[in-house]
């Protein structure tokens, strides 16, 4: 296990700063990236939520404190050369002042953006609430809330019987195609009885070894 570092261990600049990337705890995106002084990381370390220096009012700011927006931190990390501070933080509300999420919304070549691998889980589950909450006709999502919780934990059932003769066979592609649908309607059922996403992780991570 590596051996605790003190904030004078680090790299700072000339200046006296140091980069700080804020990176979403859950799905591991990345939220934007600011600088620190000793003074604000001291300040981050003590608070449990961000706070940066600003280069162009020169003062410190914490991050939400005009728009009730904060960051909280979770973990501090720094890279092999301690000379740039990555922070985990659960985001509350929105990164940017633009109002989106992330300050790294745009792509460089105009396409729009697509969800990366580590997000799947946590885009897909945050569809599958919009359709319980807004009810499209059409949407097969839709349909199975109207069905109601029997006819969910069926289709739970079938997924699962039909993820288990795949893996009997040893069928690689089937697997994959059947555990997917296995993750969609397993996402269903736990929107239908109102438990996050966010709740099965953590719960994952605290029976981490």
């Amino acid at each position: 296990m590596p051996e605790p570092i003190s904030i004078s261990d680090l790299t700072f600049d000339e200046r006296g700063l140091i980069p700080a990337i804020v990176q979403d705890w859950l799905t591991g995106e990345v939220l934007m990236q600011a600088y620190m002084n000793k003074e604000s990381l001291a300040k981050t370390i003590e608070t449990g939520r961000t706070w940066f220096w600003s280069r162009s009012r020169q003062k410190l700011w914490n991050k939400g404190e005009t728009s009730g927006h904060f960051q909280f931190v979770k973990s501090i990390r720094y890279d092999c050369d301690l000379d740039t501070l990555l922070i985990l933080a659960e985001q509350r509300g929105f990164a940017c002042h633009t109002g989106q999420h992330t300050c790294f919304h745009r792509s460089l070549d105009g396409s729009p953006l697509s969800p990366s691998v580590y997000e799947t889980l946590t885009r897909l589950y945050s569809l599958i609430e919009e359709r319980k909450r807004l009810m499209p006709p059409g949407s097969y999502t839709a349909s199975l809330f109207e069905k109601g919780t029997v006819a969910i934990l069926g289709k739970v059932g079938e997924e699962a019987a039909e993820l288990i003769a795949a893996a009997k066979d040893g069928d690689r592609d089937e697997i994959i195609y059947e555990a997917a649908d296995m993750f969609y309607h397993l996402g269903v059922l736990l929107a239908d009885n109102d438990v996050a996403l966010e709740d099965v992780l953590k719960e994952l991570l605290q029976r981490w070894k």
